[in-house]
């Protein structure tokens, strides 16, 4: 009995500070809750069944509200709510930004054998971002991967992505990807126009970035925080390798799912350690 839900940021972290309040239809407050350190929220609870509104708050964050329905068992599972920061629409201070690949990640997903996935990353990478001073949608992108650099905790498995059924490190040694304009897709949210160029094959890629802060860091420096999402497919670039099984499965899925996630630095260089 009772209420459930999970209270996450856009880049997945708990809102340990969350509260939940939940409204009848009349707008009656029958329920208020907090969450937990881990941005859990289980309430006990008894609600009587029917439809209710759900509000989430938290300092910093803009509220989310949605609708529940409580059963017949005296339930209301809701889920995961995702909070927006609070004036997500400002965007860190124009000017250049220097992406800082020690405290940021270039990772990728691949479906194995249908029924599994394979996770891998690169560990070698830079770039830098330009914040247009009046219009965002001005701004650019520029990032440059260490092909080489590919690591999914696999020796043999790493050697034969390297190899020219895959990425072709030796005759492809870097995958670019450099911006051709940005749109507005929600309050703190864009998709970036650009160009991929991966194994001698440059493809339109979009990428869904979420804007996730801005903060001092402890080197006397300003940090800017972003998460962003694209789809890939491998036949666009020239990757058509595979092995099909007995059962007609491909041991290796085409389409790669790609989550960045970066911190930015203020200023066209990164401080030295």
């Amino acid at each position: 009995m009772g209420l459930t839900a999970k209270i996450r940021t856009r880049d997945g972290w708990a809102v340990s500070h969350a509260v939940v309040t939940v409204t009848d239809m009349t707008g009656t407050q029958v329920l208020r809750a907090e969450a937990d350190a881990e941005g859990a929220v289980r309430d006990t609870t008894e609600l009587a069944p029917g439809a209710y509104t759900v509000i989430v708050t938290a300092v910093g964050y803009a509220p989310a509200a949605s609708s529940a329905i409580v059963t017949a068992s005296g339930r209301a599972e809701v889920g995961t709510v995702t909070l927006a920061r609070q004036g997500g629409t400002e965007l860190p201070p124009p000017g250049p930004w220097t992406i800082d690949p020690v405290h940021s990640s270039v990772a990728a997903v691949a479906q194995h054998l249908g029924i599994s996935s394979v996770h891998g990353r690169f560990t070698e990478f830079g770039g830098t971002i330009e914040i247009a001073p009046d219009d965002v949608t001005k701004s650019r992108v520029e990032a440059v991967i260490k092909a080489a650099s590919v690591d999914t905790d696999n020796g043999m498995r790493d050697t034969h992505l390297k190899s020219g059924d895959f990425l072709d490190v030796e005759n492809h040694p870097e995958i670019t990807y450099r911006s051709t304009g940005v749109t507005t897709a929600g309050s703190d949210r864009w998709t970036v126009h650009g160009e991929l160029s991966m194994h001698g094959v440059v493809r339109p890629v979009d990428l869904d970035l979420a804007y996730l802060g801005t903060g001092a860091d402890p080197w006397g420096g300003t940090r800017a925080a972003f998460r962003a999402t694209a789809e890939l497919h491998r036949e666009d670039f020239a990757m058509n390798y595979n092995q099909v099984l007995q059962a007609g499965i491909a041991a290796i899925g085409t389409t790669l799912r790609v989550e960045l996630n970066i911190q930015a630095v203020q200023g066209d260089s990164l401080p030295q350690a």
